[in-house]
């Protein structure tokens, strides 16, 4: 029966597992290849993100792919009345509950690996490679004959020709800073005959122009300030690469383990949370996953799916309440964990022969 048992669970969770990643990962390549598009990223750079973006789904899906294979995997038995058969062999819930332990411990151990370990090095790792790419499509070569914009769209840059040196000819440089409030609204118009790019491809560079004239003034008015220059500058700046890797959710564990932090500490308690909630819906589904013979095997999966969402956002209004002070440390996502443990042990209960007999003899009084 435990090898039946855990066959079956087992298939079914590959199987539910794959779909959910399946239907994220499309959206996840929707979002790439739109972020690609818009910023020239070449096609290395496309498969490397989604490669590494897509780990971090993991955490999600094994959990609930998992909490939804015992669901259907037992309910299928008790609506096929194989439930009925194996139950009077004298196999009750901790019967049920040993071989889907062996599948839970392995599920565990993989979520451990990913959570604390796999997932923060790929975030890391995806968001160097995507500032990076950003960096080299953004601060590249400027090509003669056409327009490059820099920050923001603010700074817009172009040369008619450049030559075999890399020395750029009829340059201009517009700078807009009407949405700046301390510049009341002026406009930067920079033009020179030649110009050379310094530290292209890198966070910092600079624009050296030569031979110009620079313009400034607010549109529509007349009072522009104008002044010719021999030799000017003007620096451009992305940050750094992997300036983002400070990230919480990109710090190694090591780190967490040692910052005082809220924010780390928050994160520090999702990633133990990940594979403790993997259990806490492994006791949940077993006397979830109880139905009778007419009433269907997916008659409980509509409940099943609700409380992995409210499971999920109160874990995630525990986390926000927690790096925003609101709670203490010692509190933390704790609590919601609780929450759970006492639902699935008193649906435990419920099933228990015990209160089965309590039940028996209470009618007829």
């Amino acid at each position: 029966m435990d090898r039946y048992l855990l066959r079956e669970v087992a298939e079914t969770w590959l199987a539910v597992t794959g779909v959910l990643l399946v239907i994220l990962l499309s959206n996840q390549l929707a979002r790439v290849l739109s972020q690609a598009a818009a910023n020239d990223f070449p096609r290395a750079v496309v498969l490397q993100l989604i490669g590494l973006t897509s780990a971090g789904y993991l955490t999600v899906v094994v959990p609930i792919g998992f909490f939804l294979a015992i669901m259907l995997t037992l309910g299928r038995l008790y609506h096929e009345s194989e439930m009925a058969a194996i139950q009077s062999c004298g196999v009750g819930p901790s019967g049920l509950y040993r071989p889907i332990a062996y599948l839970g411990v392995v599920i565990t151990a993989l979520l451990l690996w990913l959570s604390f370990w796999a997932i923060p090095q790929a975030s890391a790792r995806a968001q160097q490679i995507r500032v990076q790419a950003l960096q080299d499509a953004q601060f590249g070569l400027l090509e003669p004959g056409r327009f490059r914009t820099f920050g923001g769209g603010n700074v817009v840059f172009y040369a008619e020709r450049v030559d075999d040196n890399g020395i750029l000819h009829n340059v201009n440089v517009f700078v807009d800073r009407t949405q700046d409030a301390e510049s009341n609204g002026e406009l930067e118009i920079w033009v020179a005959t030649r110009a050379e790019q310094r530290g292209a491809g890198q966070a910092d560079q600079m624009f050296i122009l030569y031979d110009g004239e620079h313009y400034k003034g607010v549109p529509g008015k007349g009072d522009w300030q104008i002044t010719q220059f021999a030799e000017g500058g003007y620096p451009i700046r992305l940050g750094e690469i992997g300036g983002r890797a400070g990230k919480a959710a990109m710090k190694p564990t090591r780190d967490l383990l040692e910052s005082s932090d809220l924010g780390d500490r928050a994160e520090l308690q999702r990633r133990i949370s990940t594979p403790l909630m993997a259990l806490i819906l492994m006791l949940v589904a077993v006397p979830l996953a109880r139905v009778r013979p007419r009433q269907g095997r997916f008659g409980r999966i509509g409940i099943a799916i609700l409380f992995y969402f409210i499971y999920s956002l109160l874990l995630d209004a525990a986390r926000t309440w927690l790096e925003g002070g609101k709670v203490p440390e010692w509190v933390g996502l704790w609590w919601v964990h609780l929450i759970a443990i006492a639902l699935g042990l008193w649906l435990l209960a419920r099933e228990s022969p015990l209160l089965a007999k309590v039940r028996t003899v209470a009618v007829p009084a």
